[in-house]
């Protein structure tokens, strides 16, 4: 699993909108930007829902209106079928003087359309036009004429009306059917009195639906950037692409100190995995001065930091968006080997001051020999030519035939002459045999190396003691499958806080040195601990290191150990 942005706007995935907007070719027209298509589609599902629930509305409101006048088609129909002048008007020579008055005075009362009292053969006895009264009632009667009740919608001479039909009996017969109807124009009346609120209800919803959509998409707009989506597509695709395959570490950390986001060459230098994206720097086990460094939120350019395995050259800059601070970009840059190459480059030279200086000490010697021969003394010419000759031959015996790795007896024959020159005693004591190949002959020279480099400097910028001579020992021992080294100075000793001399940037050098001060010590304890072995300070007059290193006999294990313990605090 790679690790992912999630939508950050730090740094190059904040790239300025100018400048990361994916440009539109000519003739391709701009698209809208996901804000845009959203705010649209959110408004066509507002107006969609609220057109149907408006017709809804509307079918439900006459529905109800056309039942409401059906029922009281009915109830007005079977109250004049029961009123006893009705069945004394149907005895009369002529019904209609009787009953055409009172069905018009139901009619207007009621606020019906129409009330018409009929024989059960539909001639009318009542009629709201007079001139219709005796012609045949135009609509279904049968039904009613049988003694049951007709309800229906029917196109009759006052056009189209809900009525109502039913029988007028006389001993159980009918004798008469009565009819009252509403017009559908009635009817349509109550609903455009209706429809208005409906309709403003239906608009202050379409209001109050646009300006929640309109507050969300002007968030989301800010939030995107005004990007369209296939440009949002692009661009997490752009950067995807950059961050994976850049050379470069990338670390995004927000303002509380949370990892927000590492590439995987990050991963790979801090030994860390997605499952590490979200928590604090602090508990990702980095080591104390590059944890604080991530987290200080402070500008940091090409700073040297120590990991568990590398050297890393760290830059850091804060991110802010419109004022607002958001955390810090870093990116890593793998310096070990190189830090490697200097460090052996710097012994190298040092090697080489040191011979140039024996060659013109052994020119001077060579030149007084001669002069002693030239003068008669050749005994004494003889003794002033082997003069301290046999304890360096005994040195260089004692390494070649203890330590059968040819670069450690190289470096420390090389130190030997460098603490020469520099007026420092120095003495190597070795006990036991260490194989040739059981360790990297590169993690040898930097641990013995930088350990024997600390020493010079510490013996050459003592402040106290100055009345002891300047002395480094050092001494090798292997036994039981360890390899022991110790290294003493006669400097002025370890700090109270021993801790603090493997941290970046202490040394014991003066602080117009190199800028690559404070590494050594740093390195050596990564690399003990990279090979599983321990490191010691302690005051002896002087500052005494002391490193175990366990070992195989087959290089290939000790080469496998090596790789568990590196991948083991990913």
């Amino acid at each position: 699993m790679r690790p992912q942005c999630g939508g950050s706007p730090f740094c190059s995935l904040r790239t300025q909108r100018v400048e990361a907007r994916i440009v539109n070719h000519p003739g391709h027209p701009r698209q809208w930007s996901l804000a845009a298509q959203l705010m649209a589609l959110q408004l066509a599902v507002v107006v969609l829902l609220l057109g149907a629930g408006l017709a809804g509305a509307y079918l439900q409101v006459a529905d109800t209106s056309e039942d409401r006048a059906a029922k009281v088609s009915v109830s007005v129909a079977s109250t004049i079928a029961e009123m006893p002048a009705v069945l004394q008007a149907l005895d009369d020579r002529d019904p209609s003087e009787t009953l055409q008055p009172l069905a018009e005075r139901v009619r207007v009362r009621t606020d019906t359309d129409f009330v018409v009292i009929m024989s059960p053969t539909g001639t009318r006895y009542s009629h709201p036009d007079p001139t219709r009264i005796g012609h045949t009632f135009i609509g279904t009667i049968a039904p009613a004429a049988a003694g049951g009740t007709v309800i229906e919608t029917y196109t009759g001479t006052l056009g189209p009306s809900v009525r109502a039909v039913v029988p007028v009996r006389s001993d159980g017969e009918v004798v008469a059917l009565v009819s009252v109807g509403i017009t559908t124009s009635q009817v349509s009346e109550v609903l455009a009195t209706r429809m208005p609120l409906m309709v403003g209800f239906a608009v202050l919803v379409l209001l109050a639906g646009t300006v929640a959509t309109w507050l969300i998409t002007s968030r989301l707009r800010r939030q995107t950037h005004g990007l369209g989506s296939s440009e949002l597509q692009a661009m997490y695709d752009h950067h995807d692409a950059v961050l994976h395959s850049v050379r470069e570490g990338l670390m995004v950390v927000d303002v509380d100190g949370r990892v927000h986001l590492i590439n995987d060459e990050a991963g790979r230098l801090l030994e860390l995995g997605p499952d590490d994206i979200g928590r604090r720097v602090d508990e990702l086990g980095l080591p104390e001065d590059l944890a604080a460094a991530l987290s200080s939120g402070e500008r940091r350019e090409d700073e040297l930091h120590v990991s568990a395995s590398r050297v890393l050259v760290l830059n850091q800059t804060s991110t802010q968006w419109q004022g607002r601070h958001l955390g810090t970009v870093t990116t890593l840059r793998d310096r070990t080997e190189l830090e490697a190459l200097t460090g052996e480059l710097d012994r190298a030279r040092s090697l080489t001051d040191a011979l140039r200086s024996q060659q013109h000490e052994a020119m001077n010697r060579m030149h007084t020999v001669v002069s002693l021969i030239e003068l008669g003394h050749q005994e004494r010419a003889k003794a002033f030519a082997v003069d301290g000759l046999h304890l360096a031959q005994r040195l260089t015996d004692d390494l070649v035939s203890s330590i059968k790795e040819p670069t450690l007896a190289a470096l420390l024959l090389g130190k030997a002459s460098e603490a020469g020159e520099l007026g420092i005693e120095f003495e190597v004591e070795v006990e036991g045999e260490l194989p040739e190949g059981v360790f990297e002959a590169r993690d040898l020279v930097t641990i013995v190396g930088n350990l024997v480099d600390n020493a010079f400097d510490a013996t050459q910028n003592r402040t106290t003691g100055r009345d002891r001579p300047a002395r480094v020992e050092i001494g090798l021992h292997v036994a039981d499958g360890r390899l022991h080294v110790d290294v003493v100075d006669s400097g002025d000793g370890p700090p109270a806080d021993t801790s603090i001399m493997f941290t970046r940037g202490w040394s014991t050098k003066s602080s117009s040195g190199e800028q690559a001060h404070g590494l050594g010590l740093a390195l050596v304890q990564q690399t003990v601990h990279r090979l599983r072995g321990t490191i010691e300070v302690r005051d002896e007059e002087g500052a005494m290191f002391s490193v175990e290193l366990p070992f195989s006999l087959d290089p290939t294990a000790n080469r496998d150990e090596v790789t568990d313990a590196t991948s083991s605090r990913g």
